[in-house]
């Protein structure tokens, strides 16, 4: 257990991650991110096309933007103006980056490790400062481009809008089934996102009768939440839901979302690992999971007792 306070009982309360572990959406946010970044890359890598890493780069490029080397000692100013650590200070002239800066968003093992889980604005920030490109923040309002972290975030909403115009989401066959059941023990159960979207899919998916209550994008917008993996939303919905997190599980399958957890002081944090053989588990322990499960059934049977 991770909370100091945390008791050998079961959790009285339930928080749980929406994308990727109640609603099948992490794979079309992952898609609308590569449609995003590789986009940006093809646009502004020397060459005008995403690169193989390992392929010596020319530098110089006036249209791209600058790249540094190293992660994380100058600041440019965050979503609201504020410093943001880790994006500014360009590589010196007479650096040559090598061409990993443009090899193209991994929409696993990148997804994974820079956005599951965090904001848009986050998500695009963390993927590009890892790649030491550095952008000014612009403002929300930028449309779709590449020349600001927004304008990046805002090109990965419009593709996720035209996937879900495609094909609506569905939820995961067990999460029902899970919410169901712990909602027949009396255990109140909270949602939460990072995404504006998640309380209109809950609603769409009909899970939101099975929910004590939700909080999104627009929520932490609102109330000036930071997005994980600061704990900021998960101890929100922690205090909706009424005991305190030490006696309270979070159920997470982003890396970002069990460190968070593990940081709020949880009395249980839970992995979800969906991947068919299993792969994200080790990551999931290591960022702060107290146990990791394939299925929320499998979760609700360990934690609160056989299922008949």
């Amino acid at each position: 257990m991770s909370g100091a306070s945390a008791s050998p009982a079961p959790p009285r309360a339930v928080v749980f991650d929406t994308d990727g572990v109640l609603l099948d959406s992490a794979v079309v946010h992952a898609a609308a991110w590569k449609t995003a970044f590789d986009a940006f890359l093809a646009e502004t890598a020397p060459g005008g096309t995403p690169q193989a890493p390992g392929t010596p780069q020319a530098p110089g490029t006036p249209e791209a933007p600058e790249v540094r080397e190293g992660h994380g000692a100058a600041e440019a100013p965050g979503p609201s103006g504020a410093p943001s650590p880790g994006l500014a200070g360009s590589v010196p002239p007479s650096t040559s980056p090598t061409s990993d800066a443009w090899a193209p968003f991994d929409a696993d093992a990148d997804y994974r490790r820079y956005v599951d889980g965090k904001s848009r604005f986050d998500g695009a920030e963390a993927f590009l400062t890892a790649r030491g490109i550095r952008l000014p923040a612009g403002r929300p309002d930028d449309p779709p481009g590449h020349d600001t972290i927004w304008a990046v975030a805002a090109r990965k909403e419009a593709a996720f809008q035209d996937a879900l115009a495609a094909a609506p989401l569905a939820a995961f066959t067990d999460a029902a089934e899970a919410l169901a059941h712990l909602l027949a023990l009396r255990i109140p159960c909270a949602a939460v996102s990072a995404s504006r979207h998640a309380r209109a899919l809950l609603r769409a998916t009909g899970l939101t009768p099975l929910l004590a209550t939700i909080v999104d994008g627009e929520d932490a917008a609102r109330l000036g939440l930071a997005g994980k993996p600061d704990p900021a939303l998960f101890l929100h919905a922690a205090g909706l839901l009424g005991p305190g997190p030490g006696d309270t599980a979070v159920v997470e399958d982003a890396l970002a979302g069990v460190q968070a957890g593990h940081r709020g002081g949880f009395g249980l944090v839970a992995g979800v690992d969906r991947t068919p053989d299993g792969h994200g588990a080790a990551a999931l322990r290591a960022g702060g999971a107290d146990l990791v499960v394939p299925d929320l059934m499998t979760l609700v049977g360990q934690v609160w007792g056989e299922i008949v």
